[in-house]
This record gives structure tokens, sequence and C-alpha cells, in this order.
């Protein structure tokens, strides 16, 4: 593909990932109570679940689903429900005392968490349906294009999102230092209950 048409595509999709959304939120949520890395691990999970979703809209599944109301609906209850339940097992299980440090073997978590929260996102699909067309030239294969096109989104958005679990992470000490850990934990669960409701609208159909 022409570099123009790839530079246009890099400027466009990293507007689109500087807006605030509900990735950016459950990422910011999770770093500033549980750590850098539980935020890491959760980046790593939803550019795994980016890929994939990159890769069945490639097959035609994005588009079964996009063009099945049935289906998109049951993806955008399950994700908001997921996230839901996610806030309510840190509302119930917020400590007392100020948490230790997350476990390395407790990464894999966060990361089928993050992978799990993409791929019951149909939003992703639709965007990758209508976003890439734009900058394919139908002139030259579809496949390399769709290669780059999708190498570069989840590049971009990955950076993005480590960049804000690394700045939710700098405010985590002085959480810390407060007394009353388990409030600032349940206000943590309730900021992502509140993403959990964000991405549930954000994904209606209008």
């Amino acid at each position: 593909m022409s570099e123009n048409s790839l530079l246009a595509f890099v400027l466009t999709v990293t507007l689109i990932e500087l807006t605030p959304g509900p990735n950016m939120g459950y990422l910011a949520v999770l770093a500033a109570s549980a750590g850098r890395r539980a935020g890491l691990a959760a980046t790593a999970g939803v550019a795994f679940g980016l890929l994939g979703i990159g890769i069945a809209s490639s097959l035609g599944l994005a588009a079964i689903v996009a063009a099945s109301n049935p289906l998109y609906e049951v993806l955008r209850w399950g994700g908001a429900l997921y996230l839901l339940w996610l806030a309510w097992q840190g509302w119930r299980d917020a400590p007392q005392e100020i948490a230790k440090p997350i476990e390395a073997t407790a990464n894999t978590k966060f990361f089928l968490r993050g992978l799990i929260t993409n791929l019951l996102n149909p939003k992703a699909g639709v965007f990758y349906l209508s976003i890439f067309p734009t900058f394919i030239d139908e002139a030259r294969p579809l496949l390399p294009q769709t290669a780059i096109l999708l190498t570069a989104y989840v590049t971009i958005a990955t950076i993005i999102h480590s960049a804000v679990v690394v700045s939710a992470n700098a405010i985590r000490p002085s959480i810390e230092k407060r007394a009353n850990t388990m409030l600032i934990r349940r206000i943590m669960s309730a900021l992502l209950a509140a993403v959990a409701i964000w991405l549930f609208y954000t994904t209606r159909r209008t």
C-alpha cells in the first residue's frame, strides 16, 4: 500500500485511540488499584483481543455479528456484565489493609480479563469493518494490506494503552498511603462499574 495511505491511517487511528473510551478507562482504573504489572498484563490481553477481532473481521466473522442484531446484543450485554462482575468482585474483596504487590503469577488473570473484555466488545469488529476499507487499495493484494493495517493499529493502541497504565500507576503510591484502603478500593470498583455502563452506552445501536 502507498505510504500516504498508511500515514493517513496511522494519524486517524492515533486520534481515535487518544479519545477516552472504555478500554482506556478500564486500564486506568486497574493500574491505579492493582499496579503497573496488572495494567500491562491487561494491556497485552487487550492487544491480543484486538488482534483476534481483526483476524475474525478479515475472515468475515465480524460482518456476520454486525449484520445480526441478536449476536451483536449478546456480545454487548456480555461485555458490560463481565465488567460489572469484575467491579462486584473488587467491591466484595476490597482489603481492609494495604494490598501487597501483585505477584507475577497473577498477571495471567489480568491478561485474560483484558482479552475477554475486548472479545466481548462488538464495536471493535464494527470499527475494523468501517475504517479499514477506507484505506485499502482494491487494485493491490488485500491480505498484505490488511496485515499491515492490523499490525499498525494494534501497535498504536498498545502504545497508548501502556502510557495510560504507566500514568495511572503513578498515583498508586498516594492511594496506598491513605489509611482507609477498603474505601479507596471500593471507589475504584465503582469507577469500574461506571466503565461497564460506559461500554454498554457507547456500543448501543442508534
